[in-house]
């Protein structure tokens, strides 16, 4: 009996290690979204899963921000932002719009300020992958995915706007299906490299981007009502 219940704290034992190594594992950056055209209105038949949450408090994630004049913010977009996968980035991303005065936040707003904020980023990233496609030092491979990350950062600047005009209507649904093809333009680029096996050049900044359109999809989807 005695080496019966040896084993049994053995396995337990195991049993709790291994739970303990994967709830440890960083969140998958990946998204699965699906569209019904059923009878149900838009935001009900617009489904979007994303990576689960680390656990973080949310209070411990704000103290991040020390250095943005947050006081100054209408506490609505720290609600706001705080339900998005990357609440740190939505602030701060948004800060330096909002100027001296008081900013009454709502989602619309604050969806805008995100799109104003990744497209100033997107026109970065193309910026430098031009730069680069244009060094003759730029290895062929390198420079044959930064023309397909060309190609994916102009579809981006072109769902957003299109975003922006179906917000002008009110078409909710309309704002998800640009916001989730964003999805989709991102990971194109990123595939490019991934296929060729090698680093990006501008890895560090489709990593910010991916993290804006996660952002202004989950404010679209979870925020926009009209």
């Amino acid at each position: 009996m005695g080496m019966n219940h040896l084993i049994l704290a053995l396995v337990s034992l195991s049993c709790l290690f291994s739970f303990s190594t994967s709830t440890s594992t960083p969140p998958s950056y990946s998204y699965h979204y699906s569209f019904s055209h059923s009878s149900s209105p838009p935001s009900a038949a617009f489904n979007v899963h994303f990576p689960k949450s680390s656990g973080t408090r949310i209070d411990q994630t704000f103290n991040k921000l020390p250095t943005l004049p947050t006081n100054n913010v209408d506490p609505g977009l720290q609600q706001i932002c705080k339900d998005t996968d990357h609440p740190v980035e939505c602030i701060s991303n948004i800060v330096p719009f909002l100027g001296h005065g008081k900013f009454v936040a709502e989602p619309v707003s604050v969806l805008k300020l995100e799109i104003q904020a990744m497209d100033n980023k997107v026109k970065e990233a193309i910026d430098k992958a031009t730069k680069l496609m244009q060094d003759h030092s730029t290895q062929k491979m390198t420079a044959s995915c930064l023309e397909t990350c060309l190609d994916s950062y102009k579809s981006i600047l072109d769902s957003d706007k299109r975003v922006l005009d179906a917000l002008s209507l009110h078409d909710v649904y309309q704002v998800n299906m640009e916001l989730s093809s964003n999805i989709e333009n991102v990971q194109t680029c990123e595939d490019a490299f991934l296929e060729a096996n090698i680093k990006s050049p501008n890895i560090q900044m489709d990593s910010a981007i991916r993290k804006m359109i996660s952002n202004t999809l989950s404010i679209g989807v979870d925020k926009v009502h009209f």
